[in-house]
């Protein structure tokens, strides 16, 4: 069976959209799964739907990557969309063609190619992934250097030569997992600058006629298929062969902060895809970490006492979903500073994304380091939905008590791997947390309910206030607490309900 590539898809009949040829307008730092399935899916979609008319670059951002596999398939790969959309299952496939080819600059054609591609009218928009250690300013790094070792470096050798020939400033698009990517890319290209001692028209060009963006990308992207037997099928119902072949969820949004003319010059409005521009990413960060993510720590804890493993199954559960959404309509959208309509529609695609048929999402996997992401997601819900109702929000304080519970329940040891505890379902379960956090808890081990709620509300290091001190908490944390030890967490969850 042949590779993907246009003249296989030709040989097979294939009539599904595809854009063969057209002007390379996207210079791209990263090729790996997740931009697939996102940047370059967006991209698709706008040259389908909007006559965008586009293709990106994709630029190795280290010596080893996928540019040979790549170049071998002419940019082309199957993309699989797969999960729960208005609740029903979902399972769309579509074949990416806006991807042109792919660089490694650490060889000497790939990085003349980098540096053509820098210079071209072509170019408007430098797209970027290189993970959360990508954006980094590495004093090491020269502009002689073929290329620059940092991805900021190589960066502004890239804006250097582009200022040199005299060509019109990019739009830069960060997508690192950091706060204010698209800040922090510029500050490091403002040390480049400095440090190699460019000239102050230069420095102008890259901080005037340059947009960097910040941006907020939510997609969950598993990536490859491994089970040999789908790939199998895949490959006999495709009529081709495609190691390059990616699965993301079928949510997905990418919030761009930029001025209001950019939404007019990105294709994403007018093809009517999820990639609004915004003044500020801040609110839509605040809305992905205590609704996403805030609900996942505020129920998976209990949900896992209560004999549950997968995230999925905890869905088809009344009392466990209806607890996670009282939780989140109830408590943490009132605190949130965006329209009621749009957290709502973010909510109730987040009870979609977790029923994903196609996810094992492992309730374990999620409880991981849970003691910073319980204080960094959802106690600043409790706190102002506090502020604003002179109300303790129920759910939320049996959200901390199941925490507790699960940091204690039938504590067996405490090893190198984390803090061993056995729930009622009979098996043993490995806390897995900061050494300090595991060791607080081992210590307390022999500790009443009352003693180690104490202990714990009180533990400054833990939450950065003492919990103890906010009228009420304890003693509700501590009655929700004695309803897990003795009915399980599910009975705490329907109590609130």
């Amino acid at each position: 069976m042949e590779k993907l590539s246009y003249k296989t898809l030709e040989s097979i009949g294939y009539n599904g959209y595809l854009l063969k040829d057209a002007p390379e307008k996207v210079m791209q730092f990263g090729e790996g799964n997740f931009l697939r399935a996102f940047v370059n899916y967006w991209f698709d979609i706008a040259n389908e739907k909007a006559g965008w008319n586009g293709k990106c670059v994709l630029v190795q951002p280290i010596a080893t990557g996928l540019t040979s596999l790549i170049n071998a398939q002419d940019g082309l790969y199957t993309l699989y969309l797969r999960g729960n959309e208005n609740g029903q299952k979902v399972d769309r496939k579509r074949i990416i063609s806006s991807v042109s080819r792919a660089l490694n600059p650490y060889e000497e054609d790939g990085f003349k190619g980098m540096m053509d591609l820098a210079v071209s009218d072509d170019l408007e928009y430098v797209v970027s992934n290189t993970t959360e250690a990508g954006i980094v300013y590495d004093p090491a790094c020269q502009l002689k250097d073929t290329p620059a070792s940092s991805f900021p470096g190589k960066l502004t050798q890239v804006l250097y030569a582009r200022y040199q020939a005299k060509k019109s400033g990019l739009v830069i698009l960060s997508c690192e997992l950091i706060d204010n990517n698209g800040k922090e890319l510029l500050r490091c290209v403002n040390q480049y600058i400095d440090q190699w001692g460019l000239e102050e028209g230069f420095k102008h060009y890259v901080n005037n006629d340059c947009t960097f963006c910040s941006t907020l990308v939510d997609r969950i992207v598993p990536g490859r298929i491994r089970d040999p037997q789908e790939v199998a099928r895949l490959d006999a119902e495709n009529g081709y062969t495609d190691p390059l072949t990616d699965v993301g969820e079928v949510f997905g949004v990418w919030n761009i902060e930029g001025p209001q003319w950019l939404e007019e010059k990105l294709p994403f409005k007018a093809a009517g895809v999820n990639c609004p521009v915004v003044p500020d990413v801040t609110p839509y960060k605040k809305r992905k970490v205590r609704i996403l993510n805030g609900a996942h720590t505020g129920f998976v804890l209990g949900a896992y006492l209560a004999g549950f493993d997968i995230v999925r199954d905890c869905m088809a559960d009344d009392t466990i979903r209806g607890f996670m959404n009282k939780m989140l309509y109830d408590e943490v959208i009132p605190t949130l500073p965006l329209d009621r309509d749009d957290l709502v529609s973010f909510a109730a695609a987040v009870q979609d994304r977790f029923n994903n048929p196609f996810v094992n999402h492992e309730l374990m996997s999620i409880s991981l380091n849970s003691t910073s992401k319980w204080r960094a997601r959802n106690l600043p819900s409790f706190e102002e939905y506090l502020e604003k109702t002179g109300k303790l929000p129920t759910c939320l304080v049996t959200s901390f008590a199941a925490y507790v519970a699960f940091y204690s329940t039938d504590i067996q040891a405490l090893t190198d791997a984390g803090l061993v505890c056995r729930r009622k379902k009979g098996n043993d379960y490995t806390v897995s947390d900061d050494r300090w956090v595991l060791e607080f808890y081992y210590a307390h081990r022999e500790d009443s309910d009352s003693e180690l709620m104490h202990a714990v509300m009180s533990n400054q290091e833990m939450w950065g206030r003492d919990l103890s001190e906010i009228p009420g908490f304890e003693a509700e944390a501590l009655k929700a607490l004695a309803i897990i030890r003795k009915d399980g967490a599910k009975a705490a969850y329907a109590a609130c309900l």
